[in-house]
This record gives C-alpha cells, sequence and structure tokens, in this order.
C-alpha cells in the first residue's frame, strides 16, 4: 500500500492535464499519481501513456459524474491518503509535505486542504475553497476569502492553520480509511457541493476538518460546468437540500429546511425578474428532485444519524451569510460577527 494517492477524475479534459499534469508529476514527492477517466471520447489516455508513463490510470465506460467517478476509482486503490485533485490545479513545489506532515501529527482530523488560488488572478483567492469552508445555519456555503461573489486578495491575511467545516474536493487531502468509514462521496449528487457533505458527515462522526495555508496550488474553477450553465445552479440547489436533510441535528431540522425552501423561493423571484428564464426554471427542478428524493433520503438519513456523535460545530455559523451580505455589508469573512 502507497502511503499517498493523487487521484484526478478526467472527462475530456486533455487540454488541462496536457497542463497541469506536469506539475503534478514532478511535485508530489512520490506520491502515485493517478488518472480514473470518466468515459471520455477525447485523446486523453492517448496523451497519458505518450507523455506521461509513470501515471497510473483508471478507464470507466461512461462519465459517474464527480461523486461516482471518485467512489469508483478509490475502492480500487490502495494509499494511507487519498488526495482529489481536480484536473485544472496546478500544484507548487512541496506541496504536499504540510498537508501530509499535519494529518500524521493529528489523528483527530479526517481532512484537510491547501489554500486555493486564482490561477489567473494569482494575488486572489479561488471561488472553490480560498482558505477553508465554512457554512451558515441555512447552508450556504462560504469561504476565509471568499463570501458569496465577493472574493478577496490574498495577503497572508489566513494563513493559519484551523478548523473550518469543510475542505474543497478541487484539492481534498482525506484518510482513506475514514473516507470509506464515512461511505465516500454521495453518488446522487452527481457533482457539487458532495465535499461539503462528506465533510460533514465526518464532523458528525466527531472527526475535524482543517485547513493547512502551509500549502497552496492555483485553481482555473468552472473548468467543466461554469458558472453561467443553468445546470449547475440546479445541482448546487438539489444538492445543498439533499446535504441538508441527511445532516442537519433533530433540533434545527425543520426550521432550518422550511427557512431555507422560502429563500430559494425569494431567490426564483430574483431570477424571473431579470428575465434569466433558464436559472429561474433550475430552482423549482432542483426542489421537484428533492421531493422525488425523499424516500431515499430519509433512509439516509436515519443510517447518519444513528452514526452521530455530535451535534455543534463550532465553524458553523449561527446568522445568515446572504442577510449579512446584502443587509449588513459584511462582504469579507473578517466582517463577519461570529
Amino acid at each position: 500500500m502507497s502511503r499517498i494517492a493523487v487521484v484526478i477524475l478526467n472527462w475530456n479534459g486533455r487540454a488541462f492535464l496536457e497542463k497541469f499534469l506536469p506539475s503534478v508529476t514532478t511535485l508530489s514527492d512520490g506520491a502515485d499519481v493517478w488518472v480514473a477517466d470518466n468515459g471520455s471520447t477525447d485523446d486523453s489516455i492517448e496523451l497519458i501513456r505518450k507523455q506521461f508513463p509513470t501515471v497510473k490510470v483508471l478507464q470507466f465506460d461512461q462519465n459517474y459524474g464527480f461523486t461516482g467517478g471518485y467512489n469508483k476509482a478509490l475502492e480500487q486503490i490502495e494509499a494511507e491518503y487519498f488526495v482529489l485533485l481536480n484536473s485544472d490545479i496546478e500544484v507548487t513545489p512541496g506541496w504536499l509535505n504540510p498537508l501530509a506532515e499535519y494529518m500524521d501529527a493529528k489523528p483527530g482530523v479526517a481532512a484537510c486542504a491547501p489554500k486555493l488560488l486564482s490561477y489567473d488572478q494569482r494575488t486572489d483567492f479561488e471561488y472553490a475553497g480560498a482558505s477553508g469552508g465554512f457554512i451558515d445555519r441555512y447552508g450556504y456555503p462560504f469561504c476565509r476569502g471568499r463570501i458569496l461573489g465577493t472574493i478577496e486578495r490574498d495577503n497572508g491575511q489566513y494563513n493559519d492553520i484551523r478548523d473550518v467545516f469543510w475542505a474543497s474536493g478541487a484539492s481534498l487531502f482525506i484518510r482513506s480509511r475514514l473516507y470509506k468509514e464515512a461511505g465516500g462521496l454521495d453518488d446522487d449528487f452527481f457533482a457539487h457541493m458532495e465535499e461539503i457533505d462528506i465533510c460533514w458527515r465526518l464532523k458528525n462522526m466527531g472527526y475535524r476538518i482543517a485547513i493547512v495555508p502551509q500549502s497552496v496550488v492555483y485553481h482555473v474553477g468552472g473548468g467543466t460546468l461554469p458558472s453561467t450553465n443553468p445546470r449547475k445552479l440546479f445541482l448546487n440547489y438539489r444538492n445543498n437540500l439533499f446535504m441538508l436533510y441527511k445532516n442537519l441535528s433533530d433540533k434545527s431540522f425543520h426550521r432550518t429546511l422550511l427557512v431555507r425552501l422560502l429563500l430559494d423561493g425569494l431567490s426564483a423571484g430574483m431570477y424571473l425578474a431579470k428575465l434569466q428564464f433558464g436559472f429561474f426554471w433550475a430552482v423549482p427542478r432542483a426542489h421537484f428532485a428533492f421531493y422525488k428524493a425523499l424516500g431515499t433520503l430519509r433512509a439516509k438519513r436515519k443510517q447518519l444519524q444513528a452514526a452521530r456523535k455530535t451535534d455543534h460545530h463550532a465553524e458553523c455559523y449561527r446568522g445568515s451569510i446572504v442577510t449579512g451580505y446584502y443587509l449588513k455589508g459584511r462582504k469579507t469573512f473578517g466582517q463577519i460577527k461570529w
């Protein structure tokens, strides 16, 4: 069994592999590097075999999404630590060492992540994870360095190692044993919010999640499904409801879900007022998909509640990020009143 397996999920991503695999293969300090291919129809595999002979390849017959693709891959890979790494990430010298050293020293930490900076605006944080992820009481995720659409410049203000609520799936360093014990990524999500969901499950099981900003990577972001695509909005809304239903404590379950449904309705109204019909319809479609899945979600919730060891997470913000952002002007992490 290897110590660290860096696993890149690919779907028709030849350009990203050609651009970013060189940094991964040369700067990953002896880790095994894998590419799990989700049924690509381009020449990704041919490229890997010709130009990157040390990279190990798993080929699937179709696109199983981010969740299904990683689950299928990781059940076939033996390592102490898994690193789920997006194909559109440039790593930096020694990037794995701080992550591995921290995890070795902290057995109660299930997963951690490096600091994510923007590949195109290299002094700025990157949307997908910045310097550690959090969540508010209604399920809205945010980061140190990114609140809703406001992204901060990295001036070293978030360089301390600390516990967070979630670590970005763009570069997720996780104990393989706990990945499997938690049940892996939820296949029903397909893509988006899946890393928050598994981090929440692990925290409910009594483990911690951390950010280790001494490790830095650069992320392009939006490489497979851009923010202008209503499909991405649909997945985010639907999966957020899935995640809340599964992981909320009994104490806050009904109230939180009710408020979130109302807030989603207001959001749909805003899209309609802007004549963004594709985004408008994505919201009710997400809700219908959620209601349709309630039977499966009830079974999952029952199982997860039985495994729960704690209801309290200090990294869950007890206020509303949305109202703080729009009504009180709190647009950076440092302005949040915890």
